[in-house]
């Protein structure tokens, strides 16, 4: 196509050129004599195979526009029986219709077949990998010439045609002494198999290789009959949980950013090599290595959290120890499913999954495996103790309770009023303080918190807020009071802050105890099954697994007016949503660990606002949005997602800027020092845009930046939206994903 235009705009110069020599010349605009009549030319050849132009397509665009068909009763790809490969290949071309994909050279095939276990040991299903099994590889190749080269490894492969009546569909056979390598003798072709195809050497219409691997859906079925198979009984974990928080690809449709293997990514892909056939070598399995994927999925989450257990005796490699999961280990359910058919990881625990995380046991001598040491020579036992009751997964890991525990302890702001003359002025609160289901009714009930801080401060006609910041705030100070069940709280204030509208609210922590009653925070406490002493792993005096108070904000006006609310409560100001944020970390109270318990944007607005100077982990500002910018992208943690992403928090379809070139939150100015203030739209896109370069164009177009402050908080917008709002030539919709 690029050549086709090229070609069209040499004509058309030529022709500019012909005329512009005519008319230097001074001729008359006469027609010239017809010159004698040119020799016929020869007859065109026909196109490949009989087709017409375009009929077909050879190079694609990115490895999502590959479509497969393999149909189980045209192909014999397990048991013994002699080898047969046949599918069709298409592929969306340019104006995204699909067309046959001819011209393939190189593919290879898996295979894995749901066993069943005859053992005890295992789970009554498990997948094996034909290949393998059979005593090679994990895969098998098919080329045009039946050998391959991979790796620097030649061998056999079976032989690949393309059917030339029926472009884009391929026909495979092995042409070589024994049986094709995917062929298992012992395979049970009644069981559930699947299969799925890779393909190589695919390229763009410039020649450029395609950078994904180019892999069909896996076709999930019975050997034996061809019937198709809806659930295999192994599938517990669905590539939407893992979305959740790696983002889905726009060039594969898979996974977006799991960086192992480049884009098997899948879950149902990546079973064809991690299985129990797959084990360690002593020497790996004593640094922490696991490779069979429910085992070792389960260690890479357990990441950082294992790695700080190691003085009890939990085995953590180097590498994925650096991991933060973003979630509670303990809450199972945000990867495995619930669904009919898909509970084996709950109704069947096996010793090698539980290790996964409980890497601290040593089944052979029954070391760590409660305070008896239980050796377990198999798992035939572990049903037994851990199938159902209090030891069972759901039940031992509280899975889904900690959403119902925050409100064990609740707290509602009901009142707020000033008093006093100018210059003394106090503003007192009110409360509805509930524990374990009842009204409090002296102070030191509330000695069950660890945290109580007292979130308030000023709501402006803007929606904007300040916080009030006064030391010694809480829940449970000395000087407050109880009086007819509500809590009563004092607090003195400057004239400026004793007008107007207000915010009020609490961030504040407890823990639960083994009778599910909030409890004190107590290191030296032995039944509290959240706040245990071991977790306190983010270098705070509270447990890490402290639960937030079920708390929300509330707004009052002290001169009787109308309320004005924050902006960080107006849904038609805020392009994120909570619930985005936890499906990756079910709670924010636990994203923001046991210091502070948080659930909601309008809690974080005390400290993370852009009137509120200060540093916030090594940024400059504490703004909400550039502080969550720059930790999800700047190796503060281990972001699990595609930094270009957007809808991983933002709401779908959101505009980010507003109609006058500015943010859809209205914000205007970013405080980041007593006098100084920066720009937003530049300091939300300096998260990732760190170079001297991006810094040099953000000023350019009107930004001020750390290092360049602003003395004022009346600042002009900026021109970002010139270029880059949504919809422009080069808008944030062309780069990022925002749909």
């Amino acid at each position: 196509m690029k050549n086709h235009n090229k070609s069209l705009l040499a004509l058309f110069l030529l022709g500019l050129f012909g005329l512009s020599a005519c008319t230097f010349d001074g001729d008359d605009g006469k027609n010239g004599v017809d010159g004698a009549p040119g020799t016929p030319g020869q007859d065109g050849q026909d196109g490949q195979n009989g087709q017409n132009a375009g009929s077909v397509v050879s190079t694609i665009y990115k490895a999502g526009d590959v479509s497969f068909e393999i149909v189980p009763a045209d192909n014999t790809l397990a048991g013994s029986n002699t080898f047969a490969l046949k599918f069709t290949a298409t592929a969306k071309n340019q104006a995204g219709q699909e067309k046959p994909l001819t011209g393939l050279n190189m593919v290879s095939i898996y295979s894995v077949t749901a066993m069943t276990n005859a053992t005890s040991d295992g789970p009554s299903e498990y997948w094996v990998n034909n290949g393998v099994a059979a005593g090679n590889s994990s895969s098998m190749y098919c080329t045009l010439d039946g050998t391959y080269t991979s790796r620097g490894t030649t061998g056999d492969a079976c032989t690949l045609v393309e059917d030339p009546a029926n472009p884009g569909t391929y026909t495979g056979t092995w042409a070589h002494d024994g049986a094709a390598p995917i062929m298992n003798p012992n395979d049970d072709l009644n069981a559930p198999h699947r299969v799925f195809l890779r393909v190589y050497n695919l390229t763009d219409a410039d020649g450029v290789a395609i950078d994904d691997k180019v892999l069909s859906a896996p076709l999930d079925y019975i050997p034996a009959t061809g019937a198709l198979v809806d659930n295999t009984g192994k599938d517990t974990v669905a590539d939407a949980a893992c979305k959740q928080c790696h983002g889905d690809s726009g060039t594969t449709g898979n996974l977006a950013n799991i960086s192992a293997h480049h884009n098997y990514q899948s879950v149902k892909n990546c079973i064809a090599c991690h299985n129990p056939a797959t084990q360690p070598t002593a020497e790996d399995a004593a640094k922490g290595w696991v490779y069979d994927l429910p085992a070792m999925i389960h260690r890479i989450h357990g990441g950082e959290e294992l790695a700080n257990l190691a003085a009890y005796g939990f085995k953590q490699t180097t590498e994925w120890g650096e991991i933060l999961y973003p979630s509670p280990l303990t809450e199972c359910t945000v990867c495995h499913s619930n669904d009919e058919g898909k509970t084996s990881w709950k109704d069947e625990p096996t010793r090698a999954a539980c290790v996964g995380c409980h890497s601290n046991i040593d089944f052979t001598t029954g070391a760590g495996h409660s305070e008896f040491n239980l050796a377990q020579a198999d798992d035939s036992q572990c049903a037994a103790c851990h199938s159902t009751g209090a030891l069972s997964p759901m039940v031992a890991h509280k899975v889904g309770t900690r959403a119902e525990y925050m409100d064990l302890v609740k707290v509602n702001f009901t009142g707020a009023e000033k008093s006093g003359a100018a210059g003394s002025q106090v503003v007192t609160l009110t409360a509805d303080v509930t524990i374990n289901g009842t009204p409090i009714a002296q102070l030191s009930d509330l000695s069950v918190l660890g945290v109580d801080s007292l979130l308030v401060g000023n709501v402006d006609a803007r929606g904007e807020v300040t916080r009030w910041g006064i030391s010694g705030l809480g829940l449970k100070k000395v000087d407050n009071q109880v009086v007819n069940g509500k809590l009563v709280i004092t607090v003195p204030v400057t004239d400026a802050q004793a007008t107007g509208s207000i915010y009020v609210g609490t961030q504040a922590t407890f823990c639960v105890n083994s009778a599910g009653k909030a409890a004190t925070c107590d290191p030296a406490a032995t039944d509290l099954i959240y706040g245990l002493p071991y977790a306190n792993i983010h270098g705070s005096n509270v447990p890490s697994t402290a639960l937030g108070v079920g708390s929300t904000i509330n707004f009052f006006n002290l001169d009787g007016g109308a309320i004005v609310k924050s902006r960080y409560v107006d849904p038609a100001r805020i392009t994120v949503e909570e619930t985005k944020c936890n499906a990756c970390h079910t709670t924010l109270d636990y994203a923001k660990g046991a210091t502070h318990g948080t659930y909601t944007f309008d809690q974080c607005m005390d400290c993370h606002n852009n009137t509120y100077s200060g540093a916030h982990n090594g940024f400059d500002n504490k703004d909400l949005a550039t502080s969550v910018h720059y930790y999800h992208s700047n190796g503060v943690v281990t972001y699990p997602g595609p930094s270009t992403d957007c809808t991983m928090c933002h709401k779908d379809g959101a505009a980010l800027f507003a109609a006058d070139g500015g943010l859809t939150s209205g914000r205007r100015a970013i405080k980041v020092s007593a006098t100084g203030y920066i720009t937003p739209v530049a300091e939300t896109c300096h998260a990732c845009h760190i170079s001297e370069a991006a810094v040099a164009h953000f000023k350019s177009n009107g930004a001020y930046v750390l290092g360049d402050v602003a003395t004022t908080a009346d600042l002009p917008v900026e021109s970002c939206a010139t270029c880059h709002a949504e919809g422009k030539s080069f808008g944030i919709d062309k780069f990022h994903k925002m749909q």
